[in-house]
C-alpha cells in the first residue's frame, strides 16, 4: 500500500472554505480504483492547518492518482489558496489499509 500524508497551510482567508473548494478534487479522489481512503482533518489548534491521509493500492495507483486530470485541477485549485509549499511523507507499506487497533476496542 502507499501511504501519503500532506500538511497544508492555507491561507486565512481560505480556511474556512478549504474542505468546499477540494470538494471536487477530494471526490474525484475517492472514486478512483486504486485509492483506499483520502480522508481531510483540520488542526485543533491552528485553523488554517489541514492535513490529508490518504492510501492507495500500489505504487501503479498512486501514478494513475498524480497523472489524472483531476489531479492536475485540484493542484492549480490548491495553489492560488496555500499560504506555503505543503509538506509530504510518502511511504510504501505492507498491508491493504485499516487495521483494528489492538490496544484498545469499545466497552460492552
Amino acid at each position: 500500500m502507499i501511504f501519503i500524508t500532506v500538511r497544508f497551510a492555507v491561507r486565512p482567508e481560505h480556511a474556512d472554505n478549504w474542505p468546499v473548494l477540494v470538494d471536487e478534487f477530494t471526490r474525484a479522489t475517492r472514486a478512483e480504483p486504486g485509492n483506499l481512503f483520502f480522508d481531510w482533518s483540520r488542526s485543533v489548534e491552528d485553523p488554517t492547518k489541514y492535513t490529508l491521509v490518504e492510501g492507495f493500492t500500489d505504487s501503479a495507483a498512486g501514478a494513475a492518482h498524480v497523472a489524472a486530470p483531476h489531479f492536475k485541477a485540484g493542484l492549480e485549485t490548491m495553489a492560488g489558496a496555500i499560504a506555503a509549499t505543503p509538506e509530504i511523507i510518502h511511504t510504501e507499506i505492507p498491508g491493504e489499509g485499516w487495521s483494528p487497533m489492538a490496544e484498545l476496542a469499545p466497552r460492552p
